[in-house]
Protein backbone atom coordinates (compact mmCIF):
# COMPACT_ATOMS: atom_id res chain seq x y z
CA UNK A 1 0.00 0.00 0.00
CA UNK A 2 1.82 2.95 -0.75
CA UNK A 3 1.57 6.61 1.20
CA UNK A 4 -1.57 7.92 -0.09
CA UNK A 5 -3.52 5.21 0.32
CA UNK A 6 -2.01 5.06 3.84
CA UNK A 7 -2.85 8.52 4.41
CA UNK A 8 -6.61 7.81 3.14
CA UNK A 9 -6.82 5.74 6.59
CA UNK A 10 -5.11 7.98 9.20
CA UNK A 11 -7.91 10.35 7.27
CA UNK A 12 -10.69 8.40 8.94
CA UNK A 13 -8.36 7.28 11.87
CA UNK A 14 -6.59 10.06 12.81
CA UNK A 15 -4.16 8.77 15.94
CA UNK A 16 -1.35 7.05 15.65
CA UNK A 17 -0.39 4.43 18.45
CA UNK A 18 3.10 2.90 18.49
CA UNK A 19 2.91 1.02 21.75
CA UNK A 20 0.15 -1.75 22.12
CA UNK A 21 -0.03 -1.18 25.69
CA UNK A 22 -1.79 1.88 25.45
CA UNK A 23 -3.71 1.28 22.25
CA UNK A 24 -6.56 4.06 21.27
CA UNK A 25 -9.50 2.60 19.85
CA UNK A 26 -10.33 3.16 16.48
CA UNK A 27 -6.28 4.17 15.71
CA UNK A 28 -3.73 3.23 13.09
CA UNK A 29 -1.07 1.16 15.26
CA UNK A 30 2.70 1.54 13.65
CA UNK A 31 4.65 -1.67 14.44
CA UNK A 32 8.05 0.06 15.57
CA UNK A 33 11.12 -1.76 15.64
CA UNK A 34 14.08 -1.19 18.05
CA UNK A 35 16.77 -2.56 19.99
CA UNK A 36 14.92 -4.34 22.29
CA UNK A 37 11.55 -4.68 20.90
CA UNK A 38 9.97 -5.43 17.82
CA UNK A 39 6.20 -4.05 17.26
CA UNK A 40 5.28 -6.73 14.73
CA UNK A 41 4.99 -9.12 17.23
CA UNK A 42 2.27 -7.14 19.34
CA UNK A 43 -0.24 -5.94 16.12
CA UNK A 44 -2.70 -8.82 16.51
CA UNK A 45 -3.01 -7.67 20.24
CA UNK A 46 -3.25 -3.49 18.83
CA UNK A 47 -6.22 -4.64 16.48
CA UNK A 48 -7.72 -7.14 19.62
CA UNK A 49 -7.76 -4.02 21.82
CA UNK A 50 -9.33 -1.37 19.06
CA UNK A 51 -6.68 -0.36 16.89
CA UNK A 52 -8.04 -0.18 13.09
CA UNK A 53 -5.25 -1.08 11.13
CA UNK A 54 -2.07 -2.14 11.84
CA UNK A 55 0.97 -0.72 9.86
CA UNK A 56 3.40 -3.56 10.19
CA UNK A 57 6.93 -4.86 8.24
CA UNK A 58 6.71 -8.78 8.80
CA UNK A 59 4.71 -10.98 6.49
CA UNK A 60 4.31 -13.65 8.73
CA UNK A 61 2.38 -11.52 11.11
CA UNK A 62 -0.33 -10.45 8.79
CA UNK A 63 -3.67 -12.24 9.00
CA UNK A 64 -6.33 -10.23 7.37
CA UNK A 65 -7.64 -6.85 5.68
CA UNK A 66 -6.66 -5.10 9.06
CA UNK A 67 -2.56 -5.56 8.42
CA UNK A 68 -0.96 -2.90 6.29
CA UNK A 69 2.01 -4.89 5.12
CA UNK A 70 4.91 -2.41 4.16
CA UNK A 71 8.62 -2.44 3.68
CA UNK A 72 10.03 -0.45 6.73
CA UNK A 73 7.44 0.94 9.24
CA UNK A 74 9.26 3.58 10.49
CA UNK A 75 10.35 5.27 7.05
CA UNK A 76 6.08 5.03 6.35
CA UNK A 77 5.47 6.20 9.57
CA UNK A 78 8.29 9.75 8.52
CA UNK A 79 7.25 9.69 4.79
CA UNK A 80 3.33 9.97 6.09
CA UNK A 81 4.30 12.85 8.35
CA UNK A 82 5.91 14.53 5.70
CA UNK A 83 2.56 13.69 3.09
CA UNK A 84 0.35 15.37 6.02
CA UNK A 85 2.57 18.81 6.34
CA UNK A 86 2.45 18.89 2.72
CA UNK A 87 -1.69 18.65 2.15
CA UNK A 88 -2.06 21.02 5.32
CA UNK A 89 0.21 23.63 4.03
CA UNK A 90 0.67 25.12 7.60
CA UNK A 91 3.45 27.38 8.52
CA UNK A 92 6.46 25.11 10.42
CA UNK A 93 9.12 26.53 13.15
CA UNK A 94 12.06 24.28 14.26
CA UNK A 95 13.79 24.75 17.29
CA UNK A 96 17.19 22.81 18.53
CA UNK A 97 20.10 23.75 20.21
CA UNK A 98 22.28 22.20 23.28
CA UNK A 99 20.04 24.08 25.83
CA UNK A 100 16.81 25.92 26.40
CA UNK A 101 14.80 23.84 23.68
CA UNK A 102 11.94 22.96 25.46
CA UNK A 103 11.69 26.36 27.60
CA UNK A 104 12.10 28.41 24.52
CA UNK A 105 9.65 26.10 22.67
CA UNK A 106 6.76 26.37 25.73
CA UNK A 107 7.52 30.35 25.79
CA UNK A 108 7.16 30.64 21.90
CA UNK A 109 3.90 28.97 22.41
CA UNK A 110 2.21 30.61 24.59
CA UNK A 111 3.16 33.60 22.62
CA UNK A 112 1.97 32.76 19.38
CA UNK A 113 -1.07 31.13 20.55
CA UNK A 114 -2.17 35.38 21.36
CA UNK A 115 -2.68 35.30 17.91
CA UNK A 116 -2.12 31.92 16.12
CA UNK A 117 -4.15 28.68 16.30
CA UNK A 118 -1.28 27.05 17.23
CA UNK A 119 0.15 23.38 17.90
CA UNK A 120 3.40 21.78 19.38
CA UNK A 121 5.75 19.35 20.20
CA UNK A 122 4.33 17.72 23.41
CA UNK A 123 6.75 16.02 25.78
CA UNK A 124 10.29 14.82 24.91
CA UNK A 125 8.69 13.74 21.25
CA UNK A 126 11.71 15.92 19.40
CA UNK A 127 13.43 12.57 17.91
CA UNK A 128 13.21 10.18 14.28
CA UNK A 129 9.91 9.03 15.82
CA UNK A 130 8.74 11.91 17.62
CA UNK A 131 9.01 14.52 15.15
CA UNK A 132 7.05 12.50 12.53
CA UNK A 133 4.02 12.19 15.74
CA UNK A 134 4.15 15.53 16.64
CA UNK A 135 3.50 16.19 12.93
CA UNK A 136 0.86 13.91 12.50
CA UNK A 137 -1.21 15.71 15.79
CA UNK A 138 -1.63 18.92 13.42
CA UNK A 139 -4.79 19.43 12.19
CA UNK A 140 -6.77 21.38 9.54
CA UNK A 141 -6.91 23.82 11.96
CA UNK A 142 -3.26 24.28 13.08
CA UNK A 143 -2.07 27.80 11.63
CA UNK A 144 1.32 27.49 13.36
CA UNK A 145 3.32 24.55 14.12
CA UNK A 146 6.20 24.08 16.49
CA UNK A 147 8.36 21.38 16.24
CA UNK A 148 10.94 20.06 18.60
CA UNK A 149 14.70 18.68 17.26
CA UNK A 150 16.38 16.74 19.32
CA UNK A 151 19.58 14.99 18.15
CA UNK A 152 22.76 12.91 19.47
CA UNK A 153 24.08 11.95 16.44
CA UNK A 154 25.04 14.03 12.89
CA UNK A 155 22.72 14.26 9.93
CA UNK A 156 19.84 13.46 12.61
CA UNK A 157 18.53 17.24 12.18
CA UNK A 158 19.28 16.96 8.54
CA UNK A 159 16.49 13.97 8.39
CA UNK A 160 14.17 15.67 10.86
CA UNK A 161 13.87 18.89 8.48
CA UNK A 162 13.28 16.59 5.50
CA UNK A 163 10.31 15.68 7.39
CA UNK A 164 9.11 18.63 8.30
CA UNK A 165 9.98 20.52 6.00
CA UNK A 166 10.18 24.24 8.40
CA UNK A 167 9.67 27.86 7.13
CA UNK A 168 11.50 29.19 10.41
CA UNK A 169 13.86 27.72 12.57
CA UNK A 170 15.57 28.78 16.10
CA UNK A 171 19.49 27.53 17.69
CA UNK A 172 18.84 28.22 20.93
CA UNK A 173 22.66 28.05 21.72
CA UNK A 174 25.41 25.49 20.95
CA UNK A 175 27.23 24.08 23.92
CA UNK A 176 28.80 20.72 25.28
CA UNK A 177 26.11 18.15 24.79
CA UNK A 178 25.72 14.72 23.26
CA UNK A 179 29.40 15.06 22.69
CA UNK A 180 29.43 10.90 23.06
CA UNK A 181 27.66 11.02 19.81
CA UNK A 182 28.80 14.23 18.50
CA UNK A 183 32.60 13.70 19.03
CA UNK A 184 33.52 17.06 19.66
CA UNK A 185 31.97 20.62 20.03
CA UNK A 186 32.34 21.63 16.56
CA UNK A 187 31.22 18.24 15.82
CA UNK A 188 27.67 19.96 17.50
CA UNK A 189 28.06 23.30 16.02
CA UNK A 190 27.99 21.26 12.65
CA UNK A 191 25.45 19.28 14.04
CA UNK A 192 22.61 21.60 14.80
CA UNK A 193 23.89 23.82 12.24
CA UNK A 194 22.21 21.08 9.77
CA UNK A 195 18.79 23.43 10.54
CA UNK A 196 20.25 26.46 9.36
CA UNK A 197 21.75 24.97 6.16
CA UNK A 198 17.50 23.40 5.52
CA UNK A 199 16.35 26.78 6.05
CA UNK A 200 19.24 28.84 3.55
CA UNK A 201 17.94 26.16 1.16
CA UNK A 202 14.59 26.45 1.41
CA UNK A 203 14.72 30.21 1.32
CA UNK A 204 13.13 30.35 4.92
CA UNK A 205 13.49 32.23 8.07
CA UNK A 206 16.36 32.21 10.66
CA UNK A 207 15.59 33.33 14.29
CA UNK A 208 19.26 33.35 16.23
CA UNK A 209 20.97 34.13 19.21
CA UNK A 210 23.71 37.33 18.81
CA UNK A 211 24.88 36.49 22.08
CA UNK A 212 25.94 33.01 21.44
CA UNK A 213 29.00 32.99 19.21
CA UNK A 214 28.79 29.14 17.92
CA UNK A 215 25.65 29.82 16.81
CA UNK A 216 26.52 33.24 14.89
CA UNK A 217 29.74 31.42 13.29
CA UNK A 218 27.34 29.19 11.50
CA UNK A 219 24.53 31.76 9.68
CA UNK A 220 24.52 31.08 6.10
CA UNK A 221 24.64 34.46 5.15
CA UNK A 222 21.79 34.36 2.76
CA UNK A 223 17.99 34.59 3.29
CA UNK A 224 16.30 35.88 6.02
CA UNK A 225 18.28 36.01 9.67
CA UNK A 226 16.91 37.97 12.51
CA UNK A 227 18.91 38.41 15.65
CA UNK A 228 18.02 38.12 19.15
CA UNK A 229 19.62 38.94 22.36
CA UNK A 230 21.04 40.87 25.19
CA UNK A 231 23.24 43.53 23.05
CA UNK A 232 21.87 46.95 22.85
CA UNK A 233 22.92 47.28 19.09
CA UNK A 234 19.65 44.70 18.36
CA UNK A 235 16.75 46.52 17.44
CA UNK A 236 15.14 44.47 20.49
CA UNK A 237 17.33 43.78 23.58
CA UNK A 238 16.67 42.41 27.07
CA UNK A 239 18.67 43.16 30.51
CA UNK A 240 18.21 41.38 33.68
CA UNK A 241 16.70 43.42 36.58
CA UNK A 242 16.02 40.62 38.92
CA UNK A 243 16.49 37.03 39.89
CA UNK A 244 15.25 36.32 43.25
CA UNK A 245 14.18 34.15 42.91
CA UNK A 246 11.76 34.36 39.84
CA UNK A 247 14.09 36.71 36.74
CA UNK A 248 12.34 40.00 36.08
CA UNK A 249 13.14 41.55 32.72
CA UNK A 250 13.66 44.92 31.18
CA UNK A 251 12.76 45.08 26.67
CA UNK A 252 13.82 47.40 24.87
CA UNK A 253 12.54 47.62 21.33
CA UNK A 254 13.15 50.15 18.59
CA UNK A 255 11.51 51.15 15.70
CA UNK A 256 12.09 53.37 12.83
CA UNK A 257 9.59 55.80 14.99
CA UNK A 258 9.91 55.26 18.74
CA UNK A 259 11.60 53.00 21.22
CA UNK A 260 9.27 50.84 23.58
CA UNK A 261 10.56 49.97 27.00
CA UNK A 262 8.54 47.62 29.70
CA UNK A 263 9.66 43.97 32.03
CA UNK A 264 8.56 41.08 32.19
CA UNK A 265 7.71 39.25 35.55
CA UNK A 266 8.37 35.77 34.23
CA UNK A 267 8.10 32.50 36.56
CA UNK A 268 11.06 30.96 35.58
CA UNK A 269 14.28 30.99 37.91
CA UNK A 270 17.70 31.31 36.28
CA UNK A 271 18.86 33.98 34.41
CA UNK A 272 20.19 31.79 31.51
CA UNK A 273 16.59 31.96 30.81
CA UNK A 274 17.05 35.63 29.47
CA UNK A 275 18.05 33.92 25.68
CA UNK A 276 15.01 31.99 25.93
CA UNK A 277 12.46 34.72 26.75
CA UNK A 278 14.20 36.88 24.19
CA UNK A 279 13.72 34.41 21.37
CA UNK A 280 9.93 34.48 22.39
CA UNK A 281 9.37 38.41 22.51
CA UNK A 282 11.72 38.49 18.96
CA UNK A 283 9.31 36.01 17.20
CA UNK A 284 6.14 37.19 18.69
CA UNK A 285 7.20 40.92 17.44
CA UNK A 286 7.93 38.64 13.88
CA UNK A 287 4.62 37.52 13.69
CA UNK A 288 3.15 40.79 14.58
CA UNK A 289 2.04 39.75 18.47
CA UNK A 290 1.37 43.36 20.73
CA UNK A 291 4.20 44.04 23.12
CA UNK A 292 1.52 44.02 25.83
CA UNK A 293 0.28 40.19 25.01
CA UNK A 294 3.85 39.35 24.73
CA UNK A 295 4.29 40.31 28.53
CA UNK A 296 0.96 39.18 29.70
CA UNK A 297 1.76 35.28 27.66
CA UNK A 298 5.00 35.07 29.15
CA UNK A 299 4.02 36.15 32.74
CA UNK A 300 1.47 33.67 32.59
CA UNK A 301 3.95 30.98 31.64
CA UNK A 302 5.13 28.66 34.21
CA UNK A 303 7.79 26.07 33.86
CA UNK A 304 6.81 22.37 34.97
CA UNK A 305 8.74 19.11 34.14
CA UNK A 306 11.65 19.57 36.55
CA UNK A 307 12.68 22.62 34.41
CA UNK A 308 13.95 25.87 35.97
CA UNK A 309 11.05 25.57 38.61
CA UNK A 310 11.14 26.98 42.29
CA UNK A 311 9.74 24.75 44.82
CA UNK A 312 8.71 26.40 49.02
CA UNK A 313 8.24 23.26 51.34
CA UNK A 314 7.92 23.65 54.77
CA UNK A 315 11.29 23.00 54.98
CA UNK A 316 13.09 24.19 52.51
CA UNK A 317 13.50 26.25 49.76
CA UNK A 318 14.67 24.31 46.01
CA UNK A 319 15.60 25.11 42.66
CA UNK A 320 14.45 22.08 40.65
CA UNK A 321 16.15 21.75 37.40
CA UNK A 322 16.99 18.19 36.72
CA UNK A 323 15.37 17.19 33.15
CA UNK A 324 19.04 17.36 32.04
CA UNK A 325 22.27 19.05 32.62
CA UNK A 326 25.90 19.52 30.57
CA UNK A 327 28.73 21.01 31.51
CA UNK A 328 27.70 24.53 29.91
CA UNK A 329 24.13 24.03 31.82
CA UNK A 330 25.75 22.96 34.84
CA UNK A 331 28.02 25.86 34.93
CA UNK A 332 25.14 28.34 34.78
CA UNK A 333 23.16 26.91 37.19
CA UNK A 334 25.88 26.51 39.87
CA UNK A 335 27.16 30.26 39.37
CA UNK A 336 23.57 31.21 38.77
CA UNK A 337 22.95 29.39 42.11
CA UNK A 338 25.86 31.34 43.62
CA UNK A 339 24.44 34.51 43.06
CA UNK A 340 21.31 34.70 45.36
CA UNK A 341 21.72 36.21 48.45
CA UNK A 342 20.81 33.12 50.65
CA UNK A 343 21.98 30.87 53.85
CA UNK A 344 22.89 27.81 53.90
CA UNK A 345 22.91 26.87 50.63
CA UNK A 346 22.92 23.41 49.07
CA UNK A 347 24.28 21.63 46.05
CA UNK A 348 22.50 18.42 44.80
CA UNK A 349 24.68 17.60 41.56
CA UNK A 350 23.88 14.50 39.70
CA UNK A 351 26.60 12.83 37.31
CA UNK A 352 25.77 13.90 33.39
CA UNK A 353 25.59 11.62 30.72
CA UNK A 354 26.83 10.83 26.80
CA UNK A 355 29.75 12.67 27.07
CA UNK A 356 31.79 10.06 26.17
CA UNK A 357 35.63 10.39 26.34
CA UNK A 358 35.12 14.02 28.07
CA UNK A 359 33.30 12.43 30.90
CA UNK A 360 36.07 12.29 32.64
CA UNK A 361 37.56 15.26 32.35
CA UNK A 362 34.11 17.59 32.53
CA UNK A 363 32.68 15.65 35.91
CA UNK A 364 36.67 16.51 37.20
CA UNK A 365 36.18 20.03 36.38
CA UNK A 366 32.64 20.16 37.92
CA UNK A 367 33.60 18.97 41.28
CA UNK A 368 36.67 21.23 41.13
CA UNK A 369 34.23 24.12 40.86
CA UNK A 370 32.01 22.89 43.27
CA UNK A 371 34.60 22.29 46.06
CA UNK A 372 36.41 25.21 45.50
CA UNK A 373 33.37 27.01 46.70
CA UNK A 374 32.54 25.22 49.42
CA UNK A 375 35.52 25.46 50.61
CA UNK A 376 35.13 29.44 50.00
CA UNK A 377 31.68 29.17 51.98
CA UNK A 378 29.98 30.13 49.14
CA UNK A 379 28.25 26.92 49.63
CA UNK A 380 27.27 24.79 52.29
CA UNK A 381 26.87 21.79 51.81
CA UNK A 382 27.52 19.04 48.87
CA UNK A 383 25.55 16.09 47.87
CA UNK A 384 26.61 14.19 44.78
CA UNK A 385 24.93 11.47 42.93
CA UNK A 386 26.03 9.21 40.56
CA UNK A 387 29.64 6.85 39.88
CA UNK A 388 31.06 9.30 37.43
CA UNK A 389 32.04 11.26 40.78
CA UNK A 390 33.01 8.66 42.36
CA UNK A 391 36.70 8.38 41.81
CA UNK A 392 37.31 12.15 42.53
CA UNK A 393 35.28 11.95 45.84
CA UNK A 394 37.34 11.92 48.89
CA UNK A 395 35.76 10.21 52.44
CA UNK A 396 34.87 13.06 53.61
CA UNK A 397 32.49 13.72 50.98
CA UNK A 398 28.68 12.96 50.78
CA UNK A 399 28.85 10.56 47.23
CA UNK A 400 26.07 8.28 46.62
CA UNK A 401 25.37 6.40 43.62
CA UNK A 402 22.22 6.83 42.90
CA UNK A 403 19.15 8.72 43.90
CA UNK A 404 17.37 6.04 46.00
CA UNK A 405 20.80 5.60 48.39
CA UNK A 406 20.25 9.50 48.88
CA UNK A 407 16.87 9.32 49.60
CA UNK A 408 17.47 6.42 52.31
CA UNK A 409 19.86 8.97 53.86
CA UNK A 410 18.19 11.78 54.21
CA UNK A 411 15.93 10.00 56.29
CA UNK A 412 18.28 9.73 58.84
CA UNK A 413 20.04 12.65 58.18
CA UNK A 414 16.94 15.64 56.96
CA UNK A 415 17.88 18.33 55.28
CA UNK A 416 16.17 21.64 56.90
CA UNK A 417 15.86 25.32 56.78
CA UNK A 418 18.39 25.45 53.42
CA UNK A 419 18.49 27.03 50.14
CA UNK A 420 18.99 23.79 47.62
CA UNK A 421 19.70 23.46 43.32
CA UNK A 422 19.17 20.32 42.09
CA UNK A 423 20.83 19.73 38.52
CA UNK A 424 21.50 16.58 37.06
CA UNK A 425 20.87 15.04 33.66
CA UNK A 426 17.53 12.95 33.23
CA UNK A 427 18.74 9.12 34.04
CA UNK A 428 19.78 10.34 37.90
CA UNK A 429 15.86 10.93 37.98
CA UNK A 430 16.81 13.12 41.27
CA UNK A 431 12.80 14.77 41.24
CA UNK A 432 12.19 11.56 43.47
CA UNK A 433 14.23 13.09 46.69
CA UNK A 434 11.80 16.32 46.62
CA UNK A 435 9.13 15.15 48.64
CA UNK A 436 12.07 13.93 51.78
CA UNK A 437 12.76 17.87 51.73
Amino acid sequence: MNIPDIYQLFLENPVISTDSRSVVPGSLFFALKGENFNGNLFALDAIDKGARYAIVDDKNVVQDEHFVLVSDVLDTLQKLANYHRKQLGLKILAITGSNGKTTTKELIYEVLSVKLKTKATQGNLNNHIGVPLTILSFDEYTKMGIVEMGANHPNEIKKLCEIAEPNYGIITNIGKAHLEGFGSLQGVQKAKGELFDFLAKSKGTIFYNASNAFVRNILPGIGKEIPYGTKPVLDTYGKIISAEPYVKIKIVAKTCMEVQKYEINTQLVGQYNLENVMAAVTIGQYFGIPDKQIKQAIENYKPQNNRSQFIKSKKNEIILDAYNANPDSMKLAIHNFLEFEKKNKMVIVGEMLELGSLTNDEHKQLYNLLKENLNNNKISKLIFVGRNFQSFCEDTDLFFNNVDQLIDWIHTNPLNHSFILIKGSRGNKLEKVIPFL
